[in-house]
């Protein structure tokens, strides 16, 4: 069992080609055959060095280790004149000395009318006179296959079941270019075969090209492989995947902080399932489950809420500390640690207290920076609401004297001596709790205030309440 994921290097790794590549992974794993892992880099203008490594770095972290390769098309060349050479022997292929405005021009009037706008053989009656003549005027020429003049081509898909089409559709099509490289078609046949890969899954947008490829592997002999198509994945609006529903790359989703083993439990659901609909899934237990068979005919959802839901349930699985440590990249950025390897126990402390509401690695020093950080900001309209009332310079001068006097600075100490504050004051809960949190905190919203001041301190804690009082309360 032999399977290959074939990215080009000519742009950044999209939502679609990853899923594309975690099929494949999976499939061979739970196989135990191989994942091979080609970089389709015959396209020279476009094709880019940085989009290869962002490429690798990026499967790497997703955990799609290959088990071969990469194979770099371009430093195939060899292989495919090779090929070349048999299909001229067996007289399987001829030059056509077509120009591109002639070619153009044929389609035009074959749309005009109403034929198919395929080649239409002509190169392929040329007598030696007519060779000759486009030989000594310096014509450029292309190599073609001849198809089959009758007939169909079929495969049986193993998502789609089967499929057929006329070879009529297909004309004569161009295996290797007029500047030396092949197309795509002919280097991906060519390159399946080489590499013995016995089970091709890919994007059904490919559909049109497997046909082709396999004219191409009965041209060549070889032996024909499986194939599976599977459905595009669509937005949440039925339409395809466009930057505002979830196609950004890769790289982009990891900046924002979604975790590897998240975002591919999420993928592997976008057009496959278990029969029990099973959500959440542990690494091995997806090796161990993925089937092919299980593959859905209809286009996958992509829905970024869902996603974030599954990123937070991921990420809330882990402990605090290692949540610091997958976010220490963020957290640093921010100022809010200096060493990535040594995570401070008040960003760890901080966390926890926070950790329900995390749905992103990105989003957690904006959740947690004001109880690590020295100088805080006030927003406006805490301050308004809760500071700007009668009674709180009271509140608060009271609360600073209770936290002086109290020894061990703790949640269940803090909650016995306010509370009691309460009922001394016959204030309700809310009148005190609510300044005490944007005094010490700047905003309304946050963990349980008895949480909030033991993480932020006792010390830092009086130093906050007086600025507060001292600044903002009338």
């Amino acid at each position: 069992m032999r399977v290959r994921f074939a990215p080009s290097p000519t742009g950044y790794l999209h939502i679609g080609g990853v899923r594309t590549a975690l099929y494949n992974y999976l499939f061979s794993h739970h196989s135990g055959g191989k994942f091979i892992l080609r970089i389709e880099d015959t396209d020279l203008k476009r094709s880019e060095d940085e989009y290869t490594k962002i490429i690798l770095d990026g499967l790497k972290w997703l955990g799609l280790d290959w088990d071969e390769g990469p194979y770099f098309q371009s430093k195939r060349m060899a292989l495919y004149k090779e090929a070349l050479n048999y299909l001229i022997e067996k007289d399987r292929v001829y030059k056509c000395y077509c120009t591109p405005d002639e070619l153009s021009q044929r389609r035009e009037e074959a749309r005009k009318q109403g034929c198919p706008p395929g080649y239409d053989g002509r190169c392929r009656k040329l007598d030696e006179n007519k060779i000759k003549e486009y030989k000594n005027s310096g014509r450029n020429y292309v190599y073609r296959i001849k198809t089959p003049d009758k007939g169909a081509v079929s495969f049986k898909d193993i998502v789609k079941g089967k499929i057929e089409i006329d070879t009529g559709i297909l004309s004569d099509f161009v295996l290797f270019k007029s500047d030396g490289m092949p197309t795509y078609n002919f280097a991906c046949a060519v390159d399946d075969s080489n590499l013995e890969i016995t089970h091709i899954i890919r994007g059904d947008d490919h559909v049109s090209n497997t046909h082709k490829q396999i004219l191409l592997y009965r041209a060549l002999d070889k032996e024909i492989p499986e194939f599976a198509h599977l459905p595009q994945v669509h937005g949440t609006d039925g339409k395809r995947l466009s930057k505002r529903t979830g196609a950004v790359s890769l790289d982009e989703y990891r900046e924002k902080g979604y975790l590897p083993e998240a975002l591919r439990n999420y993928l592997v659901l976008l057009g496959w399932s278990t029969k029990d609909s099973q959500q959440i899934f542990k690494w091995e237990e997806l090796k161990n489950k993925f089937k092919l068979t299980r593959c859905g005919k209809s286009a996958g959802v992509f829905d970024l809420e869902k996603l974030n839901w599954m990123n937070g349930k991921y990420i809330r699985s882990l402990s605090s500390a290692e949540i610091a440590q997958r976010a220490a990249g963020w957290l640093k950025k921010e100022g809010l640690i200096e060493d990535k390897s040594r995570i401070p126990d008040k960003v760890i402390e901080a966390i926890e207290v926070e950790k329900d509401k995390i749905k992103l690695l990105s989003e957690i020093p904006e959740l947690v920076d004001y109880m690590i950080k020295d100088n805080i900001i006030y927003q406006e309209k805490a301050v308004k609401k809760r500071l700007k009332k009668e009674g709180v310079r009271d509140i608060l001068k009271k609360v600073i004297d209770i936290i002086e006097n109290i020894g061990d600075f703790n949640e269940e100490n803090l909650e016995k001596a306010i509370r009691a504050m309460c009922e001394e004051t016959h204030l309700g809960a809310g009148k005190i709790f609510h300044p005490v949190r944007v005094a010490v905190s700047g905003r309304m919203k946050g963990p349980g205030v008895f949480e909030l001041l033991r993480v932020i301190g006792k010390q830092k804690t009086i130093e906050r309440l007086q600025y507060a009082l001292d600044k903002y309360v009338d």
